[in-house]
């Protein structure tokens, strides 16, 4: 049987984050912010080199309700467990200091509180329909969900750009992930009927218009449910590689070896010395460089109304995370085998890897088909079955 995971409207959402507050703290919050998860068209791994990215919100969101209390004690409870509410100072919120899913709460208030902002003690009750554990950025649309909130509460009046900073911040210093910003951009800058082009050099954006109905397409989301995490390493030693291979190069940032014609190929030529080490350094450079090509490409389509032809490069995406970045998984790359089987357009792997998501490009009325024929695929590999969005 095919699993399908649907979003809440805000409605929905809105009267479950109040009841779950209500519950746990026995009175009514200040109120109700969301944020959503997203999924990343093209441009993977490019964010912390930065480069350029094409994720767009999700209809799944996570919920904050909020009330603001009069000291400097934050209180949070979640639909996981209802029953447990915890409490912690927030002077004394530090690097290491805060472990669990409660990090990336009081981490957005310690990065908010480290610019100066006055941010006050609160209870929190959070509530999501996004998946947890499945590369769909849920711990975004979490510390996002909060960061509205803590904003509106302590009428801070900081622009998306800049809470999506702190997002940044509290997930990499205090909850120890090690993201470089995507998802904390999407889940606050993106808008309705849009891809986010997001420039990681100077978090400049662009809203791409992204339509898959109007071309009569459809984007299927397969969440394998192969465990995903980004704090087990895998992750950070992905950004150490490229962090030195941009020192070795001289560079800020990989994305520099973008700007001028052939830069890109005589760096790889350049970090491959005959080495293991070399070899390797080589191979992540050049996904991270024929990715942020890639993007561009992508959107050049999307400008010419195109979304049609870019399946070629969801297809050429995928095998540079799986071969040069090493960053896909057995059910990763089941998934997108069996969508292009079944008639996708393209496929790829979406998110930081090591499980997660997979995304397809798909025949709108072959939706079905095809999310059948991957479930199939799963059930003949002996894999746990995965579930889909759309």
């Amino acid at each position: 049987m095919t699993t399908w995971v649907p979003a809440w409207d805000a409605g929905t959402g809105e009267e479950r984050a109040r009841a779950l507050f209500d519950t746990a703290f026995g009175v009514a919050p200040d109120g109700v912010w969301s944020a959503p998860g997203r999924v990343n068209l093209i441009g993977e791994h490019t964010d912390y080199n930065g480069g350029l990215c094409l994720p767009v919100a999700l209809a799944h969101r996570t919920f904050a309700a909020v009330r603001r209390r009069g000291d400097g004690t934050a209180r949070t409870a979640s639909a996981w467990d209802a029953s447990v509410v915890t409490a912690l100072e927030l002077a004394s919120v530090a690097p290491g200091a805060v472990a669990g899913w409660t990090a990336y709460v009081a981490g957005v208030a310690w990065a908010l509180r480290e610019r100066g902002l006055p941010v006050a003690g609160f209870d929190v009750a959070i509530d999501s329909c996004v998946p947890v554990g499945s590369g769909l950025s849920s711990s975004a649309a979490l510390s996002c969900s909060v960061a509205l909130a803590l904003d509106a509460v302590n009428a801070l009046a900081q622009d998306r750009a800049a809470l999506a900073a702190d997002c940044v911040r509290a997930e990499n210093e205090i909850a120890g992930a090690p993201t470089g910003g995507m998802d904390q951009a999407a889940a606050l800058r993106a808008e309705p009927g849009h891809a986010l082009l997001l420039d990681c050099r100077d978090q400049s954006v662009r809203h791409v218009p992204f339509d898959p109905a109007a071309e009569g397409l459809a984007l299927l989301v397969i969440d394998t449910r192969a465990e995903h995490a980004l704090v087990d390493g895998q992750y950070a030693a992905r950004r150490a590689t490229c962090d030195e291979a941009a020192r070795l190069l001289g560079v800020a940032t990989l994305r520099e070896l973008t700007d001028a014609p052939g830069d890109a190929e005589h760096a790889i030529v350049a970090l491959d010395d005959g080495t293991p080490d070399g070899e390797l350094r080589a191979r992540r450079v050049r996904h991270v460089l024929t990715e942020i090509a890639r993007v561009r490409e992508f959107v050049a389509l999307l400008d010419a109304g195109r979304l049609r032809d870019t399946g070629p490069l969801l297809d050429a995406s995928h095998a540079s995370l799986r071969d040069d970045y090493e960053v896909s998984c057995r059910e990763l790359d089941v998934a997108v085998e069996a969508a292009r089987a079944a008639g996708a357009l393209g496929a790829r792997m979406t998110g930081g890897g090591f499980g997660g998501s997979a995304i397809a490009l798909v025949e709108a009325d072959a939706l079905v088909t095809v999310a059948d024929a991957v479930a199939a695929a799963f059930a003949r590999e002996g894999l746990r079955a995965p579930a889909f969005v759309a």
